[in-house]
């Protein structure tokens, strides 16, 4: 029996309410009723509400009470499966909260179980590296032409990583923080800035380069034994950092993802959580979330997006 602990049950409460759907079909036209017992249909397994933006407290003590219930629950084998995305959607929610507001974070910190301190340092160090990459940049006013589709499940990419790191020696650790980083997980499908393109954001001439590229560069196992094989050719057995510096020319990115392979190295579980990020696009209107089914052709001005679906804007505090 999967046990809901109070904490986790309010959690759940908080964001996500449930329906019930009842189906009666009626008599055919022109014909009597049927003389039937009357039999009281039975309701339909209540179902889920569609997620929202999670909205958090603002007493430090409370954001860390739900960060800590959260984390803990993305670690226990008992949590159900429909709670995860909730969860880890929320834990990625008050690291991007933290990251960007220092005083805060120190006075969560100091409500924060000590098992949990190290790993908010990690999340929090790696999030501020990638800011560090945009800092002085002057905030997107479009939505990017992008589709957001649900992820390949997480045991196979699991399986993925390791089995590529098997074959050329690169952590499987780095594999699943490039491929965070880069698409959520395979979240994103579209091309970039740069014209790369698939889970790994491979360009097509590196794809193309001998030894690099098998197979179908959109597809995740194709692409993250590719990327294995190239982080190996930029000589990441040598030094890991070199090998992530021909994936991304910036310190800031170098660090940020030797972070969040630190992360996993020394605590797997946190896999789990990482797993279930949405995908988050800083603009100039803010931290929007584009939900899984957004499928934007051609950039759009924010302002006309959230218009359309304004549920993507982060909740007033």
């Amino acid at each position: 029996m999967r046990v809901v602990t109070p904490v986790l049950l309010a959690l759940l409460l908080a964001s996500a309410a449930v329906a019930v759907t009842v189906s009666v079909q009626p008599a055919p036209s022109g014909s009597a009723p049927a003389a039937t017992t009357p039999v009281t249909p039975e309701p339909s397994p209540p179902q889920p509400a569609p997620r929202a933006y999670p909205r958090l407290p603002r007493d430090p003590a409370a954001i860390a009470s739900q960060l800590a219930a959260a984390e803990l629950a993305l670690r226990t084998a008992d949590t159900p499966a429909g709670l995860l995305g909730e969860l880890g959607h929320r834990q990625q929610v008050i690291y991007r909260r933290l990251a960007t507001d220092p005083p805060l974070a120190v006075r969560v910190r100091a409500f924060l179980p000590v098992r949990w301190q190290g790993v908010m340092d990690r999340h929090l160090a790696a999030r501020r590296e990638f800011l560090a990459m945009h800092r002085g940049g002057r905030r997107p006013s479009v939505v990017p032409a992008w589709r957001i589709i649900p992820p390949e499940p997480a045991a196979d990419l699991l399986r993925y990583y390791r089995e590529a790191s098997a074959a050329t020696g690169i952590p499987w650790e780095v594999l699943a923080a490039i491929n965070l980083v880069e698409t959520g997980m395979g979240r994103i499908d579209g091309v970039s800035v740069a014209d790369a393109r698939g889970p790994m954001q491979f360009l097509p001439t590196t794809w193309a380069q001998p030894g690099v590229g098998k197979g179908d560069i959109r597809d995740p196992e194709d692409a993250i034994h590719a990327a294995a094989r190239y982080l190996v050719r930029r000589g990441g057995l040598r030094d890991i950092r070199k090998g992530l510096w021909g994936y991304n020319n910036s310190r800031h990115y170098v660090r940020a993802v030797l972070l969040y392979a630190e992360l996993l190295r020394l605590d797997p579980q946190a896999f789990t959580g990482l797993y279930h990020w949405e995908i988050h696009y800083a603009s100039a209107a803010g931290d929007l979330w584009l939900p899984v089914g957004y499928s934007q052709p051609r950039p759009l001005a924010v302002g006309t997006y959230l218009e359309r679906f304004p549920a993507s804007a982060p909740p007033e505090p």
